[in-house]
């Protein structure tokens, strides 16, 4: 049996590039918007003590310490959007961040608010996706 025939076996079905870049580019809007409103809007009103952060980070009762790594968390997900080489890796990081702030909605915030952070893992997941490729080689950089 040959190497290619081996590969051929095991490797997944391969999206035609052609495909992937016209997806990516789509995503690039989507991509900058939520890298802004998690940078501008979410982030560092989190970071700077903003009256309604710290009333809901009471509410959930784990203190203000989630607060600030809960901001860490989104503004360096926002800048790892916006860097090609990061954005799936970010992507793929952020959808965890999405899962937890949907559970917080549900469980003990507003359950209706919820249905943002879900639209949202939604479109970082298409973008995990499309950049699998390379959040592969990236991974596969730090073996090296």
């Amino acid at each position: 049996m040959t190497a290619q025939t081996v590969q051929s076996r095991t490797a997944a079905p391969v999206q035609p590039a052609a495909d992937r870049r016209t997806v990516r580019k789509v995503l690039w809007v989507p991509q900058i918007l939520l890298a802004v409103f998690l940078l501008v809007a979410s982030g560092l009103p989190k970071l700077v003590g903003q009256a309604d952060a710290v009333e809901s980070f009471e509410l959930i009762g784990w203190g203000q310490w989630f607060r600030y790594v809960t901001g860490v968390v989104e503004v360096s997900g926002a800048i790892g959007l916006l860097i090609p080489r990061l954005a799936g890796l970010a992507a793929t990081g952020l959808i965890g961040l999405m899962a937890g702030a949907i559970t917080t909605h549900l469980l003990v915030l507003d359950p209706v608010w919820g249905l943002m952070p879900a639209a949202f893992a939604v479109v970082f997941a298409a973008i995990a996706w499309n950049r699998r490729y390379e959040t592969r080689e990236l991974l596969r950089s730090f073996k090296r």
